[in-house]
């Protein structure tokens, strides 16, 4: 088993990249994802004694980052619908903040674009969203989606098949919108 802190110490350096950018990626907010890192490395280290090594540890770390970030954003818009009926939270500026689109390897003038493409990946069922992140922005294989994602590699090919015609879809009525105006 893994558990000293020099062990922690070497997981951390090489995972801390991944899981900021698998975050990143969720979350398209910088400070979301140095928040989610934080917290993945607190749950590995303290989880990591109980690791039943049946995957590897590069799958787990992808588990539990992925499986955070879909928490924070089931929470911030959790938040947001309680704010839009009159809860007020303690912290405005958070809820007020909740939708803006910060993803510091977007060129300035292609941020429009991304946040509108951002936009429809966040509106995908949840499985085809983590489908579609961890082929197309982490550059992973089917297997290994499907490894992490606990599903078979068939299945991963439908999901990510279904994410891109929803895309499509949704890209192109965005696209008639745009030139509408």
């Amino acid at each position: 088993m893994i558990s000293n802190s020099d062990n922690f110490q070497s997981i951390y350096n090489q995972y801390k990249v991944l899981v900021y950018n698998v975050a990143l990626n969720y979350l398209q907010n910088v400070e979301d994802a140095e928040e989610i890192t934080q917290d993945v490395f607190v749950q590995v280290h303290n989880s990591i004694d109980s690791f039943n090594q049946k995957s590897s540890l590069k799958t787990w770390i992808y588990r539990i980052t992925i499986n955070k970030s879909l928490d924070l954003i089931k929470h911030k818009n959790s938040a947001k619908r309680f704010f839009i009926f009159g809860q007020k939270s303690n912290n405005e500026h958070e809820l007020n903040n909740i939708s803006t689109f910060e993803h510091p390897g977007i060129v300035l003038e292609n941020k429009e674009n991304a946040a509108i493409l951002f936009k429809i990946i966040n509106e995908l069922k949840e499985n085809q969203k983590t489908a579609f992140i961890l082929s197309k922005l982490d550059g992973l294989s089917n297997p290994e989606i499907a490894e992490i994602m606990n599903v078979s590699i068939s299945s991963v090919e439908s999901l990510i098949f279904r994410a891109k015609v929803t895309l499509k879809e949704k890209l192109s009525a965005n696209l008639e919108l745009y030139h509408k105006k």
